[in-house]
């Protein structure tokens, strides 16, 4: 088994990545959340999952390992397949995801293309316990911090800002201060990036 794979990048898209390494090309599946991460770079480290299937032997790398690890929890469960494990946490970040599942909210999990209710309340029944155990990977935010988080967010990369980047400087200023209003978390993201 592979635990991680590291090269030159030579080719990447919102859904895979090519890795080059000594002249061999390895063609790596990967979420939207790890191409943000990945933007930018000419080299990468990615954490690897391989499934393989009767017909096709098919790696899927991320750039965190507790993404890594989220996407084996999210497999093991009845009726995910790694491409729908890839498509929520495409949809989702990892922590709001591993939020998701540990508030029980089933209509922010519906949201993601290809879940519905019975899949969501599956994921949460065979999944709450096994992350509940694990650390978060970000604050939880009440909701109406999120909308205000998610507006900043919007705001941010609309201007054209790497929506990673604009991520890590509003989770920062939430941290500081978690009453903050949009103009105020816009100009504070601003100045730090």
């Amino acid at each position: 088994m592979y635990e991680y794979i590291k090269g030159e990048i030579a080719e990447t898209g919102p859904t895979h990545v090519v890795i080059d390494i000594n002249g061999v090309g390895y063609l790596v599946n990967i979420s939207l959340h790890s191409y943000a991460q990945l933007e930018g770079q000419k080299e990468a480290r990615l954490y690897i999952h391989e499934h393989i299937r009767e017909d096709a032997f098919i790696l899927y790398g991320f750039f965190e390992p507790s993404e890594r690890d989220l996407f084996r929890h999210l497999i093991s469960v009845s009726g995910i397949g790694a491409n729908t494990a890839r498509m929520m946490l495409s949809s989702l970040s990892p922590g709001e995801l591993q939020t998701a599942i540990l508030t029980e909210n089933v209509t922010q999990l519906k949201g993601i293309k290809g879940i519905g209710a019975k899949t969501a309340q599956r994921i949460i029944v065979d999944l709450k316990d096994k992350l509940g155990k694990e650390p978060v990977d970000q604050k939880i935010f009440a909701p109406q911090d999120n909308t205000i988080r998610d507006e900043a967010l919007s705001a941010l990369v609309m201007l054209g800002f790497a929506k990673h980047n604009s991520q890590k400087a509003i989770d920062k200023i939430f941290k500081e201060n978690p009453a903050a209003k949009v103009e105020e978390v816009i100009k504070k993201a601003l100045k730090m990036l």
